[in-house]
């Protein structure tokens, strides 16, 4: 019989992760007993927040689970602002802390906290204290089971540290797997009819249609309708697609394109306020929502219609079934126009963040397809996610709904942990860097090939301009930066400044083929 610290380990391998975050402390320290014995391996982040970042992008690369062994109290607060991006972004994150036996009866005890599971469940999906060895397999259980079938939200188990190091039986096997909900032939049904009732039908693919995304070019042909995606929904509309309205959802004219559409089809997407930036989408005619989560199915009009499955199968679903019923329906809207429009946008983007547009085209044409991007919370990558068309869906991933600086370098390092061998990037600005830096010696020590690719105008420019644009004089947005170069030197990186647009694309496939990560610093004076 083992401790219940070495058997979480050993059934969380026997359910299939491979990979755990964390940083061992005397309180959770059970919990390494068996992280060796049974297979696993660790990555030794440097701050409990870089560790939650880390198994986010881990999922998000993998599509599996990410998992982070946290310590009481301060370790697992920590961590709780990359749960709360998990959670806004839908990642499956499973925090496994330590947790006290007593805080009631007792105080002044080494890391305790008023409510360790109540301040878990302000950022998870739930976080639940396990008083017993079944207790904890059984929610280890529960969590992998809700990631599989439902929308995939972070959640956190708390164990005692005595129970930790009782000696236990171990967990029984693990259960069936369960699948996301289906869409019934019926409803698919509905749905295509509905879309060929429709003069101008358009599509809205989010990030939760990406399964969908090898045919979802074939479905916009066939039944002519045009498309926009969310910034997570990039690259499942082909670049080229002619009837393709790009991810400029957030521009404020994008609601006089909805204004013109009959019917409005929103896959696998809340439409939220950081989709959008608008209280709506500016549609007056009908909307198909499709969705896993029923509370995104909420709130619709009479006559819109709820679709409760994954939309990603549902685009397949249709792909098969349209070709037995018609041939490719002509479209309604003007090619021509959609492209004007897309210049429009493209030219307002570049009018607003001077050089941004230039250098993103310049990336872009230097990524490798297959490249895994992670952005953090900057003026750069606020630019380039509208105009950078992506070769392949999820293959972009940000701080979307949270918004928290200092996601892009630890979420990088565990999206390369995830996919070893295959090209992953970060893409962060000067200030967001510095939340997050020390991570930097854990690509080190892992030998990671990451470029982070760092946007320095020596100033948090999007405050500024926010301020400026609310008459305020620009005030606490300048900080001293230290020299990026050295620094990263010091970490045991390579580091080089190009001074030309040619030179940040010779940079970055050096990056690539580099034997450990490369600090890519870029100013405004590139362009």
């Amino acid at each position: 019989m083992r401790t219940l610290g070495a058997e979480i380990s050993h059934a969380l391998k026997a359910r299939g992760v491979e990979v755990v975050f964390g940083i061992p402390g005397v309180h959770n320290v059970e919990l390494y007993r068996g992280i060796e014995e049974a297979g696993l391996r660790h990555v030794l982040a440097r701050h409990e927040q870089g560790a939650g970042f880390m198994a986010d992008g881990y999922a998000r690369a993998s599509g599996r689970p990410g998992v982070c062994y946290l310590i009481t109290g301060p370790g697992f607060v920590n961590a709780m602002t990359a749960l709360g991006q998990a959670y806004s972004d839908s990642v499956p994150v499973l925090a496994v802390a330590s947790c006290l036996d007593e805080v009631a009866a007792r105080r002044g005890q080494l890391h305790q906290m008023l409510n360790q599971t109540g301040a878990g469940a302000s950022v998870c999906d739930w976080s639940e204290e396990a008083r017993t060895p079944e207790a904890a397999y059984a929610l280890i259980d529960r969590a992998l089971g809700e990631f599989a079938a439902a929308r995939p939200r972070p959640k956190a188990l708390h164990v005692p540290i005595s129970l930790l190091g009782q000696a236990v039986r171990p967990a029984p096997m693990p259960a069936q797997e369960t699948q996301l909900p289906q869409v019934s032939h019926n409803r698919m049904t509905e749905v295509v009819n509905a879309v060929f009732a429709a003069e101008r039908p358009l599509f809205v693919f989010g990030g939760g249609a990406r399964g969908g995304a090898e045919v979802a070019a074939g479905v916009l042909r066939m039944t002519g309708a045009a498309s926009f995606t969310t910034y997570a929904g990039r690259g499942i509309v082909p670049k080229g697609a002619p009837l393709h309205f790009g991810s400029f959802l957030a521009r404020p004219s994008s609601a006089e394109v909805f204004a013109q559409a009959d019917l409005v089809v929103a896959l696998g997407t809340e439409l939220s306020e950081v989709d959008l930036w608008r209280d709506e989408p500016g549609h007056s005619g009908r909307m198909i929502r499709v969705d896993i989560d029923p509370e995104v199915l909420s709130g619709l009009k009479a006559s819109d219609m709820a679709v409760q499955g994954d939309a990603g199968a549902l685009l397949r679903a249709m792909a098969v079934a349209i070709p037995a019923r018609t041939e490719d329906r002509r479209p309604r809207w003007d090619i021509a126009a959609v492209a004007r429009q897309r210049a429009a946008w493209r030219a307002e983007v570049m009018s607003e963040r001077p050089g941004i547009v230039e250098v993103a085209e310049a990336l872009q044409a230097a990524m490798p397809d297959d490249a895994m991007i992670y952005s953090d919370m900057t003026q750069f990558a606020y630019g380039a996610k509208e105009v950078w068309d992506m070769p392949r869906a999820g293959h972009w991933h940000h701080p979307y709904g949270f918004g928290t600086l200092g996601y892009a370098l630890p979420a990088a390092i565990g999206g390369a942990v995830a996919r070893p061998g295959l090209p992953t990037c970060a893409i962060l600005g000067d200030y967001g860097l510095q939340y997050t830096l020390p991570e930097l010696g854990t690509a080190v020590e892992l030998g990671l090939p990451l470029p982070i690719l760092v946007w320095d105008n020596a100033e948090l420019g999007e405050i500024r301009d926010a301020m400026v644009r609310s008459q305020i004089a620009p005030n606490a947005v300048v900080a001293r930066n230290p020299d990026w170069l050295a620094l990263a030197r010091a970490y045991g990186a390579q580091a080089v400044q190009p001074d030309s647009l040619t030179a940040l694309q010779e940079a970055l496939t050096a990056a690539f083929a580099a034997n450990g990560p490369t600090l890519i610093r870029m100013t405004p004076a590139i362009v």
